[in-house]
């Protein structure tokens, strides 16, 4: 999970090297770090200036692929979690501090569990 630790420099040199040099701005000037990566998806490229949706879903993809979670299903159950482990556990890394810098996939696991 070296993506956590990226720059907001590194994220607009992923972005860029994905083929949209165009949005290196956008991830610069709104402070997108390997850590808020998980936020981004097609809900909220726009509040970041993206707004061609072939863009948009290109992006989502590859952020989902980076961060190894799935695209949410559209006919989920309402009685189904929300997210996977893997989307949870994320999540929770992406806040900063030490609990969330020293948590790793496996505690979280153990603490679901417990």
């Amino acid at each position: 999970m070296e993506f956590l630790r990226w720059s907001g420099e590194d994220v607009a040199l992923w972005i860029e090297s994905m083929g949209f040099p165009q949005y290196k701005a956008c991830f610069t000037q709104n402070y997108i770090t390997g850590r808020k990566l998980i936020h981004v998806s097609c809900f909220n490229l726009p509040r970041l200036g993206i707004t061609d949706f072939q863009h948009m879903k290109l992006i989502s993809a590859q952020v989902r692929e980076l961060l190894g979670v799935s695209e949410p299903l559209w006919n989920r159950s309402v009685a189904d979690p929300l997210h996977d482990d893997r989307t949870v556990f994320l999540q929770m890394k992406s806040r900063s501090g030490q609990q969330a810098d020293s948590l790793t996939y496996e505690q979280f696991l153990k603490n679901k569990s417990e």
